[in-house]
């Protein structure tokens, strides 16, 4: 009988180690769930494409389902949440979110990459429609035409995404700030590599405000702590993430103390045949032996690789 994997998420850790199984043996048969329309989406260009730096479109999907269907054999299910896991029973329970259909599929090894979410801010007028997150090609969409019709832009968060999408919106034209409730920007950086950034950010611009938080986003303005009020017809939510480890939980895999998946060196969940990569896993860091999470799509795709080893009898950790 032929091994049967099922993948729960399609984009980076989860396609990673979809392909790497069929590369290793194409006998086994995977299954990949992923809830959104596409999978193996290039999420780093997302703030590029925004910026008009990335101008084709159709460059932001590196596969197709259809292309890697009929490349390495997987059986990927776009627009299916996966609802439950049955870890006695090893099977999974998925919902067409198209069609309301639901599947029950048996699997001999889980792999779960459900990603993470961005945070929202709970402050009044978090949910107002110029209030933007950047977790997927679709959020991509939306803050690309909303950019177009704005002069002002606020960005909440000063790490990875929020740098990157003040870069891009100060391209397009747009007088942009960025807020940051650290002294500086890039948090988890040393001060000797974050203080050029901030001065390229200001001699670009960008007005950045540290040590201050949003307190109240309004119609056309955002309202600081500070006391400063910031006009703006666009507001990015890039204030961190948060894994979307809900599934694991109920299924009572464990959780470290901030809600992430507990793996070891092979990716093995502490649920037996239950395997866990990507912005959900948290991780021993290489230097201080610490507990990590490491939400960046170069360590998910690896930890898919070394998922679909230990899966295939490689122990490659």
């Amino acid at each position: 009988m032929a091994k049967k994997v099922v993948v729960v998420g399609g984009v980076a850790g989860g396609m990673s180690c979809a392909a790497r199984l069929k590369r290793l043996d194409q006998a086994v048969e995977v299954t990949v769930f992923e809830k959104g329309p596409d999978v193996s989406f290039a999420n780093c260009g997302m703030p590029y494409y925004i910026g008009g730096v990335i101008q084709d479109r159709a460059s932001m999907a590196v596969q197709t389902p259809a292309g890697l269907a009929a490349r390495y054999g997987l059986d990927i299910r776009t627009r299916h949440e996966v609802t439950a896991i049955d870890t006695a029973a090893k099977q999974v329970t998925a919902r067409s979110m198209e069609s309301g259909e639901v599947l029950t599929v048996p699997y001999d090894a889980l792999v779960l990459a459900p990603g993470a979410e961005p945070l929202r801010i709970p402050i009044s007028g978090a949910d107002l429609p110029h209030v933007h997150t950047l977790n997927n090609l679709e959020d991509m969409d939306r803050i690309a035409a909303a950019a177009r019709g704005v002069k002002k832009a606020c960005v909440v968060g000063a790490g990875f995404i929020g740098l990157e999408l003040a870069e891009n919106l100060r391209h397009l034209g747009l007088e942009v700030s960025v807020v940051e409730i650290l002294d500086q920007v890039l948090g988890p950086m040393d001060r000797e590599i974050t203080t050029p950034l901030l001065q390229e950010l200001t001699l670009n611009g960008v007005s950045v405000y540290l040590k201050d938080a949003v307190e109240a986003v309004e119609p056309g303005a955002v309202r600081l702590k500070s006391g400063a009020r910031l006009e703006t017809g666009l507001v990015c939510m890039c204030a961190g993430v948060k894994p979307r480890s809900g599934l694991a939980r109920d299924a009572g895999i464990a959780l470290g103390p901030r809600g992430h998946i507990v793996v070891n060196e092979r990716m093995e969940t502490s649920v037996p045949g239950v395997y866990a990569v990507g912005d959900a896993v948290e991780v021993r860091c290489a230097v201080s032996g610490d507990s990590v999470a490491v939400p960046l799509a170069g360590p998910a795709n690896r930890q898919g690789r070394v998922a679909a080893d230990v899966i295939c009898g490689r122990d490659s950790a």
